[in-house]
This record gives structure tokens, C-alpha cells and sequence, in this order.
């Protein structure tokens, strides 16, 4: 039985032809070369090569195990071709799903980051509500979906990205925008904008108001609390938001508040607990948890 350095030294000395030539191959010292030679072929109980003039000579009897060496290594080569295209992430795809407010600007800066690490990767990336992220995963049209907040479904593995603070966004012209900190009260005496509490997200960005012992109807509901930051602009009226789907919002229209009462908001990233994760969605995750904790220490 050959081992792998054995059959590495029998290839160097016969592209080289030389015992020098192979060590120079092989970087190593020209003796050991030697002596490994002269193991294997008592291992083996066979004349490998013919030494005229200094130089090594494949005998015939040794023509087929030249051949099958060969064919190893262009195996290794192909192996090393595949682990290249990895690398890179060529022929490959990774499947996304992402509620609104973590595709607003956490999914793409962490998605910049991983094209960099792997620039010829694929990436299909589609915008779901977290409802919609179980069908995502289980039926394969996504290797990881980014939620908004935490659910608990049969063959889902859930991960946090971090936990933050829910933030008010008001139009520049709107008495609120005087302020850097507003609480409940202060947001109450304004229409609100908001997902409907029928929906989770709905029930935490409201959540602020029902401790407060506030009832605060919305006066307009939407699907995605992104959509709020529009609405807003336009002087509808203001909104309750997390602080992700506000992180581009920098605007000469629009103004982020914190709120004085104790809020909180939690994404998550969702995968199938049946299947490992591919390098490059693991990377993903990595990144996207870097981002979103570097935007909540802001």
C-alpha cells in the first residue's frame, strides 16, 4: 500500500528524472528523497526505476502504477479546481428571503460584504412577509430567510441577530421634530401609521402604547412598516418603527426619534434543522450579525 507522500515522491522523481530534481519539486532535502525511494520499492518488492547517468528511468514493470498515479492526480487537480470555484463561489447560488425593514439596509450591506469574500457567487434574494418564511424554507425556495421576530415551526432552526429598540419617525415640518426623544403621549396626540396588531410586527411596534394605557387607533394600516417611512414623508402622519428599517432613512423629510419608554425588537435569521447550511449561507449569517449589531450600537 502506497501512501499518499509515497506516491507524491514517485511522481516528483519521475517528472524530474533526478533525485535532486524531485527534492527541488518537493522542497525538501535530496536524501530523503532518496531513502523514501528505496523504502518503497522493497515495500513494494518492486524496481521502479532504472538509474543511467544520474538520471531515473521508469522500468516497464512499473508503467501501470505511473498510470494510475497520474490519474490520482488529476483527480487531486479536479478537487482542487471544485475547492477554487468555492472560493469564489462560481456555478453556485445562495437563496434568500428577507422581511422589508432587514432588506432595507442590514441584508444588502452584509450581501457587499459577501460578494467581496466571494465575488462570483450567485444570490437570489426575495422580500417575504414572516408569515410566508416556513413555505420558504421547507419547500426550498430560500436556504435562509431574515425575520423580523421570533417563530416557533416544526423543522425550523431560529437564530438572533441582536435585540435593539423601536424608534418614531416623523416629517421634518411636524411639531414632534423639535425633539430628539418623544414618548407615548407625545406620539398619541398624532395619527398613526402602522402595520395592523393582527399582524406580530403590528402587535410589538404597538406594544409601547398598550403599557402606557393608551388607545391609539391607526389611522391608516399597511402591510410592511417600511412602507410607513413614505407615508410619513408626505405628512400623514407619524409611525413606530424598528430601527432597521430606519437605518437609511437620512433624509431632509424625515426625522428618527428614540423613544423614552423601554422598547425592544428582536430579528432572527430561519433556516430548515434538517440541513447544514451551506459555507456561504453561514458566512451570510455571520456578516448579517455583524451589521446589525454595529447598527444598534449607534
Amino acid at each position: 500500500m502506497l501512501t499518499l507522500r509515497q506516491i507524491e515522491v514517485v511522481r516528483a522523481v519521475m517528472l524530474a528524472g533526478t533525485i535532486a530534481g524531485a527534492a527541488k519539486l518537493l522542497g525538501v532535502s535530496a536524501p530523503g528523497i532518496s531513502r523514501l525511494m528505496k523504502y518503497t520499492e522493497r515495500s513494494l518488492k518492486l524496481k521502479l526505476f532504472e538509474r543511467k547517468q544520474n538520471r531515473y528511468f521508469p522500468t516497464p514493470a512499473a508503467e501501470d502504477i505511473f498510470e494510475q498515479i497520474n490519474q490520482v492526480y488529476a483527480r487531486v487537480d479536479d478537487l482542487h479546481s471544485v475547492l477554487r470555484r468555492i472560493d469564489r463561489g462560481t456555478g453556485l447560488e445562495l437563496r434568500i428571503a428577507s422581511v422589508p425593514s432587514m432588506v432595507n439596509a442590514m441584508v444588502p450591506r452584509a450581501l457587499r460584504r459577501l460578494r467581496e469574500r466571494f465575488p462570483e457567487l450567485g444570490i437570489d434574494l426575495d422580500v417575504i412577509k414572516v408569515q410566508e418564511a416556513q413555505d420558504y424554507l421547507l419547500l426550498g425556495k430560500a436556504e435562509l430567510a431574515v425575520l423580523s421576530y421570533r417563530i416557533d415551526r416544526p423543522g425550523i432552526d431560529i437564530r438572533s441577530l441582536g435585540k435593539g429598540s423601536l424608534r418614531c419617525i416623523v416629517a421634518r415640518g411636524h411639531p414632534l421634530a423639535a425633539k430628539d426623544v418623544v414618548c407615548a403621549a407625545d406620539i398619541a396626540r398624532y395619527p398613526l401609521l402602522g402595520v395592523s396588531a393582527d399582524d406580530e410586527y403590528g402587535q410589538i411596534t404597538q406594544e409601547v402604547f398598550l403599557r402606557a394605557g393608551l388607545d391609539v387607533p391607526l389611522t391608516m394600516k399597511v402591510r410592511f412598516g417600511t412602507t410607513t417611512v413614505g407615508l410619513v414623508r408626505e405628512g400623514l402622519g407619524v409611525a413606530v418603527i424598528d430601527p432597521f428599517a430606519v437605518a437609511n432613512v437620512d433624509t431632509p423629510d424625515v426625522k428618527v426619534l428614540r423613544i423614552q419608554e423601554k422598547t425592544s425588537f428582536e430579528p432572527f435569521v430561519a433556516s430548515r434543522a434538517d440541513r447544514a447550511l451551506s459555507r456561504h449561507a453561514e458566512d451570510f449569517i455571520r456578516l448579517l450579525k455583524e451589521e446589525t449589531q454595529a447598527e444598534l450600537r449607534r
